[in-house]
């Protein structure tokens, strides 16, 4: 019980930040911008794919650290007093 205590709060703050964050995270270029204005006005869906797209680059660089991390930490020697 008390290892999943140890592990409960880290996993609670790292899911709502990301599913805290996902409808916050609309930004684009200008000229990207423009381009799915103009899309949408003309009954288009690009601007859905275009933030995913970009919500898709975030979040690599966390998930190659993170997965890193956690393969170090689960192949680490524990300490021998």
């Amino acid at each position: 019980m008390k290892s999943l205590k140890k592990y409960l709060l880290p996993l609670f703050f790292t899911a709502f930040f990301f599913l805290g964050s996902a409808n916050l995270a609309d930004a684009q270029c200008p000229m990207c911008r423009a381009s799915v204005e103009s899309n949408l006005k003309n009954g288009g869906q690009a601007g859905k794919g275009l933030n995913t797209g970009i919500l898709f680059m975030l979040s690599m660089p966390y998930l190659v650290v993170g997965a890193i991390g956690f393969v170090w930490w689960k192949n680490r020697k524990p300490e021998e007093e």
